[in-house]
């Protein structure tokens, strides 16, 4: 198992001291950038290690956008590409860009949109595992002969084409070369971000098999993927480890244990003839927002070789678990670094007087944390202006706020109640660990009455297939504040779901566009 974080004292559920942290996590957020950082825990000397577990983990969360920083890739050459058509017509055509005639632009137009579709068309952008720097580069050059060569017939073919000839090869030549160098640099970043297992997917395996140990040996051979630990439905059968990979216990223990954050796929690796076997692990893991897989025995090492690099490259055949959707995902990303830091400048005013009337209102600090469940399970850190008086602080949510709570202090019923006491998850927001709209984060093991929430609603988990956000599709529907019963929960649950499925760019823009209003038109509500 994964020990917990190695955090500072105020990092455990504690209050935090004031604006020193608020700018450390604003100067992690700064250089997360598009990548935010991972989160990884302090390993315990005495927790069992297979042969694939690094010193540090990362999240999947953070693996997820370094492949959404490969897509990436594509538009610097597509930009690259035009920048330099523009360039090459300003220097050679007489008078410059603007004096250029639609004969000359014409074909660089053409060239370049060819020459986008064709490095995708060709796979230039997929970095397949095995795929050597030449073989890579053979395709880059490749889209390039399917530009040229059309363009070239083209010219030579039509009247006055010629005219235009000295223009062409003045782009084509030199771009050659320069996204030759460019995809040099890109495979060998992917190389280096798979080396230190930030691209490396991590799977765990369900079924203490023969299946699931010659799989192991296999990845153990090409190290395209680390197996994390084995599962078994049939724990009582199951030796305690396989190929030196550990079994880590049965699919109860799976479902809540710590190592699923960093968990990209569960593989379920049991003899598919057993079918009432299959259907039960798979009715039971589907709660989980893992992506959750079917391995099959095929034919030989040089099968399982290929099975395994459908794992690394996401191409394996899903039985629950959404398609990752890279390029909604980036613009999500994008969406969130730009409003997100407009809103976090704007917002310092606001933030230095709400700080200053809680440290007038009551003793103690400015800032709480607490732990709360993000993408896929992962624990993370949320930071909030404190509401409640030191002494009285609920880092469990055990207990949720009721109308006149006692423990909320005069300046903490007014943050709530307008909401700034969010603010400072602004910093999550740039830092990657939350969305400007995304299911609002609970609090880790938080409870409805005596029953911890997410035992309510088998679809719960579900809601941590995306990063949970400031506000959300629930909040603007009225499901805000303290779900103290099971309806509240289930509510929740299904328009959280609903925001997963429909979420878009646009949708996104809406809610928060309606989330003031909706919460400024709300005075029933216990926040």
């Amino acid at each position: 198992m994964l020990s917990a974080p190695a955090h500072r004292p105020e990092e455990q559920g504690q209050p935090d001291d004031g604006w020193v942290s608020a700018v450390r996590a604003l100067h992690k957020g700064m250089v997360a950038g598009l990548g935010p950082r991972g989160a990884t825990p302090a390993e315990d000397p005495r927790d069992r290690r297979g042969p694939f577990r690094p010193a540090r983990l990362t999240p999947v969360r953070s693996r997820l956008e370094m492949q959404q920083v490969t897509r990436l890739y594509g538009w610097v050459d597509a930009m690259a590409a035009a920048v330099f058509a523009a360039a090459v017509t300003h220097i050679v055509t007489p008078g410059g860009l603007l004096a250029a005639t639609v004969g000359e632009i014409l074909p660089l137009a053409v060239g370049f949109a060819v020459l986008v579709w064709a490095l995708g068309a060709l796979g230039c952008y997929t970095f397949a595992h095995r795929e050597t720097l030449p073989r890579h580069l053979l395709r880059v050059f490749a889209a390039f002969g399917l530009t040229g060569a059309p363009l070239l017939a083209g010219e030579l073919l039509l009247p006055g084409g010629r005219n235009s000839l000295p223009l062409l090869a003045q782009w084509f030549g030199p771009l050659l070369i320069g996204l030759g160098l460019l995809h040099v640099v890109w495979w060998s970043t992917v190389r280096r971000w798979r080396r230190d297992g930030k691209l490396t997917p991590n799977i765990v395996i369900v079924g203490a098999t023969e299946a699931a140990r010659k799989l192991i040996e296999t990845a153990l051979k090409t190290r395209e993927v680390a197996v994390l630990g084995v599962f078994d439905d049939r724990l009582g059968r199951a030796p305690k480890e396989i190929a030196g990979v550990p079994v880590l216990g049965d699919t109860n223990d799976l479902l809540g244990h710590k190592v699923l954050p960093y968990v990209d796929r569960i593989v379920i690796a049991v003899n598919p003839g057993a079918q009432t076997r299959v259907r039960e692990i798979i009715a039971r893991l589907r709660v989980l927002p893992n992506d959750v897989s079917l391995v099959l025995e095929s034919g030989g090492e040089d099968g399982r070789v290929r099975a395994l690099s459908r794992i690394a490259d996401a191409q394996l055949a899903q039985v629950s678990g959404e398609p990752a959707d890279v390029r909604r995902a980036v613009v999500k990303r994008l969406q969130d670094i730009a409003i997100g830091w407009t809103a976090l400048i704007l917002g310092l005013p606001v933030m230095a007087l709400v700080a200053i009337a809680i440290k007038l209102d009551s003793p103690g600090p400015i800032f709480f944390r607490q732990r709360r469940h993000g993408f896929n399970n992962e624990e993370i850190l949320v930071w909030k202006f404190r509401s409640m008086r030191q002494e009285a602080a609920d880092f469990a949510a055990v207990q949720q706020v009721q109308a006149g709570d006692n423990r909320v202090t005069r300046v903490g019923r007014f943050i709530r109640k307008t909401s700034l006491d969010e603010l400072p998850q602004l910093f999550n927001v740039i830092g990657g660990e939350m969305s400007l709209v995304g299911p609002r984060p609970h609090a880790v093991g938080m409870k409805t009455g005596q029953t911890e929430s997410a035992r309510l609603v088998a679809e719960y988990a579900h809601r941590h297939r995306m990063k949970p956000g400031m506000t959300g599709w629930a909040a603007i529907n009225g499901s805000r504040g303290p779900v103290d019963s099971p309806e509240l929960v289930r509510r929740r649950v299904a328009l959280d779901i609903e925001y997963i499925e429909r979420q878009s760019f646009w949708f996104d823009i809406y809610i928060m566009a309606m989330t003031i209003p909706c919460l400024l038109g709300d005075s029933e509500t216990v926040r």
